[in-house]
């Protein structure tokens, strides 16, 4: 079993290091073009230097990227979110839910008024057929 263990570690950082380049987006992917990162993988991943190469040099990594000429003691000071995280703190969706509930209160009352009117008509119109009948 020993010996198959260096084997399947190996495949392992092989195939997550694969997989991992092929979900990352363009946009993430430096130095060298994906499709060149995914031959470098699949062509140097025996010798481990394609999936090392990738994982070190290839992507992007967020945390490294946000915090590029930051201590690690100032990276909790510095994380600001760029935009609200959730649409309920967000302003201007609010805003917008704001506008969207004052028109639809308009359009209710209206649909009422209109229906308080029909229903009154409904009721003289009955009372004139009651009257001739």
């Amino acid at each position: 079993m020993l010996r198959i263990l260096p084997f399947l570690l190996v495949l392992a950082l092989w195939i997550y290091a694969f997989i991992d380049c092929l979900n990352t987006p363009e946009e993430k992917v430096r130095g060298l073009p994906k499709v060149v990162w995914v031959l470098i993988i699949l062509f140097l991943g025996e010798v481990l230097v394609g999936p090392i190469a990738w994982l070190v040099a290839g992507k992007v990594r967020d945390g490294a990227a946000a915090h590029r000429g930051s201590t690690p003691s100032e990276w909790h000071r510095d994380h600001r979110p760029s935009a609200p995280v959730a649409p309920d703190d967000d302003p201007a969706f609010l805003a917008r839910l704001a506008e969207e509930n004052k028109r639809d209160e308009a359009l209710l009352k209206d649909w009422e008024a209109d229906l308080r009117r029909r229903e009154e008509e409904l009721r003289r119109q009955e009372q004139q057929d009651r009257k001739e009948n």
